[in-house]
C-alpha cells in the first residue's frame, strides 16, 4: 500500500492539527517498516499569477517556490487515472509518516482509504528530479529521494 508511487485518497486524512478532510496522498519514499515521506496534493493554487497555465516543475528559490503541477484531466497512473482538477504538489509541504499511527488509523480499504493507483514512472522520477532539485525542500528530505 504505502509503495513508492502510489496514490492513496483518504476520507478523512487526519492532520496532525486534529483538523481531518479527504485528501490524495502521495507516497514518494518509503523509509523501511516505520517511516514513510509523502506529499499531499492540493488543488489550490498557492502560487503567483504568473505561473497559471504551467505544468510540469517549477523552482524558484528566490521566491520560495517548489511546486510540481499536474494538469487536470491528464492520465498519471498506470490504471488510468487523472486528478480531476488542477493538482499541485508543493515542496515545502512534504512530509515524514509513521506507519504504524496511518496503519492504525486507516484499517480498512474501501472504507477508510482507497488505492487509486501508481503514477506512471515518467512522470513520478520528474517529480522525485523536481524535489531533488529544489533549494526550498528540506534537506533531509532531498538526501531521501
Amino acid at each position: 500500500m504505502y509503495e513508492a508511487g502510489n496514490i492513496i485518497y483518504f476520507n478523512p486524512f487526519y492532520f496532525n492539527t486534529g483538523t481531518s478532510k479527504s485528501k490524495y496522498f502521495l507516497v514518494l519514499k518509503n523509509m523501511g517498516n516505520t517511516t514513510i515521506i509523502a506529499s499531499l496534493p492540493s488543488s489550490i493554487a498557492h502560487l503567483p499569477i504568473a505561473y497559471a497555465g504551467r505544468y510540469g516543475c517549477i523552482n524558484e528559490p528566490l521566491s520560495g517556490i517548489s511546486c510540481y503541477i499536474l494538469q487536470q484531466g491528464k492520465v498519471v497512473t498506470e490504471n488510468g487515472f487523472s486528478f480531476p482538477k488542477e493538482t499541485y504538489l508543493h515542496g515545502h509541504w512534504l512530509s515524514e509518516h509513521d506507519l504504524v499511527t496511518l496503519s492504525e488509523a486507516y484499517q480498512v480499504e474501501g472504507v477508510d482509504y482507497e488505492i487509486i493507483g501508481k503514477l506512471v514512472d515518467a512522470e513520478f522520477n520528474a517529480i522525485i528530479a523536481c524535489f531533488k532539485s529544489s533549494k526550498v525542500v528540506k534537506n533531509k528530505f532531498r538526501r531521501v529521494l
